[in-house]
C-alpha cells in the first residue's frame, strides 16, 4: 500500500503529465488555427493585391471568429510576417549543419530561400503588392541580419580579429541589406533568372568583401 508520501509523488507525477498534454494539445491547435490563417491569407494574395485585403476577408476563407484572429495576430501585416518565419524555418531545416570553416556558409540562407521563393513565382500568380512587399522585405532583413550576426559570433571566433578593421554590426547590415536588394530587383523586374543564377549573383556581388574581411 502506498503511504501519504508516495500518494504525493504519484498525484504530481500524474497530474504532471496531463498538464503536459494538456498543453500539447493547445499547442497543436494554436499552430493548426495559424495555418489555417496563413493558407487563407495566400489563397487571397493569389486573387488580388494584398494592400486591398481586409481581415474580413481572411476569417470567411479561413471560417474563423475575429475574436481568434486578434488573440494571434495584431493584423493582416503580422500575418503575413508570420508566414514568412514559417518559410524560414522550413529553409533552415533543409540546410545541412555548417562547419564553420567556409566563409560562404556567412550566407547559407541565399540560395534555399531563392528557391523557394521562385517555386511560388511558378506555382501560381502572387499579388503581394509593393506595401506587402515592403513589409516582408523590411522583417526578412533583420532576421537576416540576426541570424548573419550569430553565425559569425559562434562559427568565425578564431577569425574574430580579421574584421577588426569592419565594424560587425555594419558588415551584418551591408550583406543582409545586399541580399534584400538582389531579391527585390529580381521580383521587381521578373527577371528570367533561375535561382541559381540570382543567387550567384548574390554571392558575386558579396565573396569579394568576403575575401577581404576573412583572409
Amino acid at each position: 500500500m502506498f503511504d501519504i508520501g508516495q500518494n504525493h509523488v504519484v498525484c504530481s507525477i500524474l497530474c504532471g503529465d496531463m498538464r503536459l498534454a494538456r498543453r500539447r494539445e493547445q499547442d497543436r491547435r494554436i499552430q493548426k488555427t495559424r495555418m489555417v490563417l496563413r493558407e487563407a491569407l495566400f489563397s487571397l494574395i493569389r486573387e488580388k493585391d494584398f494592400d486591398s485585403i481586409v481581415v474580413k476577408e481572411i476569417l470567411d476563407r479561413a471560417n474563423v471568429g475575429r475574436s481568434t484572429f486578434y488573440a494571434h495576430f495584431r493584423d493582416k501585416d503580422e500575418l503575413l510576417v508570420s508566414g514568412m518565419h514559417d518559410m524560414l524555418r522550413s529553409v533552415q531545416a533543409t540546410v545541412p549543419p555548417s562547419s564553420g570553416k567556409d566563409r560562404q556558409n556567412i550566407i547559407w540562407f541565399s540560395l534555399p530561400i531563392f528557391e523557394h521563393i521562385n517555386q511560388h513565382r511558378h506555382a501560381g500568380k502572387v499579388r503581394i503588392g509593393t506595401r506587402g512587399r515592403t513589409i516582408i522585405h523590411e522583417h526578412l532583413q533583420k532576421v537576416l541580419a540576426a541570424l548573419i550576426a550569430s553565425d559569425i559570433k559562434q562559427n568565425l571566433k578564431a577569425r574574430r580579429k580579421a574584421i577588426a578593421q569592419i565594424p560587425l554590426d555594419l558588415f551584418v547590415q551591408y550583406v543582409a541589406s545586399t541580399f534584400i536588394l538582389v531579391l527585390n530587383w529580381w521580383m521587381e523586374h521578373k527577371s528570367p533568372l533561375s535561382s541559381g543564377e540570382i543567387n550567384d549573383l548574390f554571392r558575386s556581388l558579396i565573396s569579394p568583401v568576403l575575401v577581404a574581411i576573412f583572409e
